[in-house]
């Protein structure tokens, strides 16, 4: 199956070894099973299912996994030319993770994140920041209720499912860490009371890289708390003329139906979490590329065990994405320039390199498990 990459490895879920591996091996055809012919690549959709030769368990995985090419194709409908950001984004999201998004105005940044909330049955909330924001304004505040004689608290945008962060750079540094507690921890804390935000959370926070004044960088501890980091990027010319032809679709996007409810959003979070097999010769890649980066001559500062995390909770994702119940070394090589530069620190001659070029070409120096 085709992954983000291009990659085609045409594995289905079952037949492990010992080790709990899959027996596939590499040919020239490209990946198969010990004792196969090789699986020559086939391209196919995404997010796709193969319905043949499954049990009960993998049946049900099966049409989870098909909801979420039904949201997926949905959304393309309003999307045009963006299957791939969006695609990372549903994996950032059903990784339980946060996403930072980082373009230029008006490529529609706002309407993937109501987007994903509609079709998963979800509430929406934004924040525009501005250097006048308080921390107040996203979390929310006590007011005092005259007639009850008492203080009445009433809730920020951030007790949401999903909430917008609009330009998170021009939001000065104290209103910025008002967000540090919520994304790792699930919770506020105001005036000495703690309140627990919903249980499905995610932060969709965006900045634009080409204005620089007037904005405030996120600081490394905000940075590493977004699951991805990525780019939606300019629509092809075919689609940017059907966009032209047919014009925006911004307030269609309010009316879209929830493909799921937010019970099954759950379940697949937690089939994500606890039904994808990642074998030791996995973890032992995973813990390879972190080595690399700690020791890298480009890199001052490696990975964090966050970021260890990070790599396998999205590479499980990846996999239940392609209808695998396990991991192999695609599903993590085709996200690691998404997941990795934004979490390492670059020593200062090379911070104007490409910085996924760089993680790509320190990924390539680990050896792939076969």
């Amino acid at each position: 199956m085709t992954g983000l990459s291009g990659s085609s490895t045409g594995l289905k879920r079952g037949n492990r070894g010992r080790d709990g591996m899959p027996l596939f091996k590499r040919n020239r055809g490209g990946l198969s099973r010990e004792g196969a012919a090789p699986l020559s690549p086939i391209p196919c959709p995404l997010f796709c299912v193969t319905m043949t030769s499954m049990d009960s368990k993998d049946l049900a995985i099966g049409l989870d996994v098909n909801k979420i090419r039904h949201i997926s194709d949905s959304l393309s409908t309003y999307l045009q030319g963006k299957e791939k950001p969006l695609a990372l984004s549903l994996i950032s999201f059903f990784s339980r993770g946060h996403l930072l998004i980082e373009d230029l105005p008006g490529l529609g940044k706002t309407t993937l994140a109501i987007g994903i909330a509609k079709s998963l049955g979800l509430t929406f909330g934004r924040i525009q920041c501005t250097s006048d924001l308080l921390p107040t304004d996203i979390t929310g505040l006590s007011i005092y209720n005259k007639t009850s004689g008492e203080f009445e608290f009433h809730p920020g945008p951030i007790f949401n499912n999903i909430v917008l962060c609009d330009e998170i750079n021009r939001a000065t540094p104290k209103t910025q860490s008002a967000l540090l507690e919520a994304m790792e921890e699930k919770q506020v804390t105001i005036e000495g009371k703690t309140y627990k935000l919903p249980r499905l959370f995610c932060v969709i926070a965006t900045q634009n890289p080409a204005e620089q004044f007037g904005t405030f960088p996120l600081p490394e501890s905000q940075l590493d708390r977004f699951m991805m980091k990525i780019s939606i990027g300019y629509p092809s010319r075919q689609a940017e003329k059907q966009i032209l032809r047919i014009g925006g679709k911004r307030e269609d996007i309010y009316d879209i139906e929830p493909v799921v409810s937010q019970d099954e959003v759950s379940r697949i979070q937690e089939e994500i979490s606890h039904s994808i097999h990642v074998s030791d010769r996995i973890l032992e890649y995973t813990l390879s590329i972190i080595q690399e980066t700690r020791t890298s001559e480009y890199l001052s500062a490696g990975l964090s065990t966050r970021g260890a995390l990070t790599i396998v909770n999205t590479a499980r994702a990846n996999a239940f994405f392609h209808d695998r119940d396990f991991v192999i070394p695609e599903d993590i090589r085709d996200l690691v320039e998404y997941t990795i530069p934004h979490r390492v620190i670059f020593k200062e001659e090379y911070e104007n390199l490409n910085k996924r070029e760089v993680v790509r070409s320190i990924v390539d120096a680990v050896p792939t498990p076969l």
